[in-house]
């Protein structure tokens, strides 16, 4: 839930696929570990906790479904006890075109801590939506997730 002065993340991309298609992506995780997180407990469902992991980081966050509109919205928490809302609407432009909104809110701290979580979250689903939108056009593995926060140098 949004709070009246706390940090609010939009972004949103076009991708040239049906909406069926790329509203699965987000939802079936043995597609969306190709280019976001590398392991879940499940597919998304309205009243489903789900547990996402990134590997290479050594890191995971657990997932509340708190409302799914079959290739039109979903609504989740995550990261408790630190609930952060976000939204992903998808808009078809067209039978073979589908626009992607993601809205992130709830996030805490002092100004400064919410504003740099709130520009770590745009980033990083910007690259999420970059990474959908290889995916499915051009049937690339973008591994932009992985790769924002390599290991160190040898």
């Amino acid at each position: 839930m949004h709070r009246e002065g706390e940090p609010v993340v939009r972004t949103g991309m076009l991708i040239r696929r049906p909406v069926e298609e790329v509203f699965e992506a987000i939802a079936d995780p043995s597609i969306t570990t190709k280019f976001w997180f590398t392991k879940s407990s499940g597919r998304l469902e309205a009243g489903k906790r789900i547990r996402w992991e990134w590997e290479m980081y050594g890191v995971g966050t657990d997932v509340d479904v708190l409302e799914i509109e079959i290739n039109r919205r979903i609504l989740l928490n995550w990261s408790p006890p630190d609930i952060n809302s976000v939204e992903w609407v998808f808009t078809p432009f067209s039978d073979s075109e589908t626009y992607v909104s993601v809205t992130n809110s709830g996030f805490k701290g002092d100004g400064d801590q919410a504003v740099q979580d709130a520009l770590d979250s745009m980033g990083g689903f910007t690259m999420v939506l970059c990474a959908l939108k290889a995916l499915l056009e051009h049937g690339i593995v973008l591994t932009v997730v992985a790769d924002k926060a390599p290991p160190e140098p040898v």
